[in-house]
């Protein structure tokens, strides 16, 4: 009987290794989905949030940005634990937080949910981080920007089903108490699976460099700054506006019921779901980045314009539709990131967009909030008071476009070669 020829083995084992890190990635993928359930969740339950923590809901959606805080400062450090560890126990690790950040936030109080919302945030930074770290490993390059895409899409599913199926379990099925207590359960039962799936990063894989140094690579690239000012405004609309003022905004602002404010609000995510792997693919059929962030920015300016200002001329669940599928555009600057600094530094890469993008929402956030506030008719929000205070997201995206102009074209039909050192 012949041995098996060595170069075979080293191809079946290399198959079976990029397999394992495609079936990570799917996991991880799916604690990006609860995750995001979790991160939007609390917006369809801000008349029970309130009544047990004795807070308005302008303190609720401070309250709940909190999360923002955490996740931009752990980005960088999930990028950098990537690059160092690899992910077999640094994703689980992620998982944890959110699952205990899950049972606090239940708990009643305000020092737990503020600590829970804290620590959600803080392990959610290595969800999509992770999983764009394990497709790098499992998928060819050529379809990098569509799996980004269609773990986003992951992403704003969780973001979805966190308004449209929470919102009646909470009210007929259990508590908003028990819904957590049962989401950190699943959590911890999921990082198990997460260690026991993901392959060891390699020798090779592992960078020896001090964890400051890739960040040094990435944050010295004006690139890599374009790429998450871009990113970072074409968030907003979904990260303060629809996500955390959704539903209060065509409660109070369109006068519509709670259930059908729910359903609408989710629109926007379950655009997303559509539009990121969409986006993504046709970025990787042309072979461009830039058309495509920009065409994606403008059905978004189009159909902010007409949620806030014509709301009557659109269908009711048309317009949040379309600006969950434009804004599948905002994805696209992580893979330009990624495209334009060397491969050795694409954990951290991600983690430096993540960074950028997450730390605009937080600083923002409350900026929101008091414009609500200031604006609001003796406490009661109308239709003007959101149109006043989303005027400047709606300009936000019109910055992006401009921003995109001297970003550099990173697809496969650039001018410039993708992977140079920027210039120290």
């Amino acid at each position: 009987m012949s041995e098996t020829n060595p170069a075979s083995r080293d191809l079946n084992a290399a198959e079976e290794t990029r397999i394992a890190f495609i079936a990570a990635w799917l996991l991880c993928s799916l604690f990006y989905f609860v995750q995001y359930a979790l991160r939007s969740a609390p917006g369809v339950m801000l008349p029970e949030l309130g009544g047990a923590l004795a807070m308005s809901n302008v303190e609720l959606g401070t309250l709940i940005g909190l999360y923002y805080y955490t996740y931009s400062v752990f980005a960088l450090v999930s990028g950098a634990a990537l690059d160092r560890a690899g992910a077999k126990y640094t994703v689980p690790a992620g998982i944890v937080a959110v699952a205990v950040g899950a049972l606090l936030f239940g708990s009643s109080s305000v020092l737990g949910a503020e600590a829970g919302r804290l620590l959600q945030g803080a392990g959610s930074a290595m969800a999509f981080t992770g999983a764009v770290y394990l497709a790098t490993h499992g998928f060819p390059k050529a379809w990098l920007a569509t799996a980004v895409g269609v773990t986003q899409c992951f992403g704003m599913l969780g973001g979805a089903v966190g308004q449209f199926a929470v919102a009646p379990v909470i009210h007929g099925m259990m508590s908003w108490q028990a819904f957590w207590a049962i989401s950190g359960f699943f959590l911890l039962v999921m990082a198990v699976g997460m260690a026991l799936v993901t392959p060891p990063a390699t020798v090779e894989e592992r960078t020896r460099e001090a964890w400051w140094r890739p960040y040094r690579v990435v944050l010295r690239n004006p690139q890599s700054w374009l790429c998450g000012l871009i990113g970072g405004l074409l968030f907003l609309p979904t990260t303060i506006f629809a996500m955390i003022w959704g539903v209060p905004f065509l409660r109070e602002g369109l006068g519509a019921g709670y259930g059908e404010a729910v359903a609408r609000a989710s629109m926007v995510p379950l655009g997303w779901v559509i539009g990121c792997p969409l986006l993504g693919y046709v970025a990787d059929r042309m072979g461009r980045r830039k058309p495509v962030i920009v065409g994606g920015a403008v059905l978004m300016l189009l159909a902010g314009v007409l949620i806030l200002y014509l709301p009557e001329v659109l269908p009711p669940y048309v317009g949040g539709l379309a600006l969950g599928i434009g804004s599948g555009a905002a994805m696209i600057p992580y893979t330009s990131i990624k495209e334009l600094n060397p491969d050795r530094v694409k954990g951290s890469a991600t983690g430096a967009i993540n960074f950028i993008v997450f730390t605009m929402t937080a600083v923002l956030n409350p900026g929101f909030g008091r414009i609500l506030a200031s604006r609001s008719d003796g406490g009661e929000m109308t239709l003007a008071t959101f149109q006043a205070a989303g005027a400047w997201i709606l300009g936000g995206i019109v910055l992006a476009i401009l921003l995109t102009i001297p970003l550099r074209e990173s697809g496969t039909l650039k001018a410039i070669p993708a992977h140079a050192e920027p210039a120290q």
